[in-house]
């Protein structure tokens, strides 16, 4: 399989609920280095997966909204638990609704798969990774 992957950086803050998150339960910031793999099974007929330039813009749209915020006040996060775990699913839909509506260019169509990384630190990372389903 054939794969290219773009990255961009976010900062926000937010808060947990539940013992589970000890003194994370406080607001507290962070600093996601956002890595989206985009994987093709052929490449395209102009030898490419995507074109790198505009996965880069769509990544930064997506994360655009939430860079600077706490996503306790973000309306669509509301009774969420916003972990890693989660944010790399909500940019994962965004994504590979960017991928199925045109906004990676041609090719895009025919992602198969996309990986979201979400690097909270330099020990510990989460991902979510699936099929782009037309």
């Amino acid at each position: 399989m054939f794969a290219i992957e773009v990255r961009e950086h976010i900062m926000i803050a937010h808060s947990f609920k539940g013992e589970l998150f000890g003194p994370a339960q406080r607001l507290h910031g962070a600093t996601f280095v956002v890595d989206v793999a985009f994987f093709r099974h052929e490449l395209t007929a102009d030898g490419v997966v995507v074109d790198i330039g505009r996965a880069h813009d769509a990544l930064k749209g997506v994360l655009g909204p939430l860079n600077y915020r706490n996503l306790d006040d973000v309306e669509a996060f509301a009774g969420k638990q916003t972990t890693t775990e989660f944010l790399s699913k909500h940019i994962f839909d965004a994504m590979a609704a960017a991928a199925r509506n045109g906004a990676l260019g041609p090719g895009g169509e025919g992602v198969a798969k996309i990986r979201v990384t979400l690097h909270e630190s330099h020990v510990a990372r989460a991902w979510y990774e699936g099929d782009v389903a037309a």
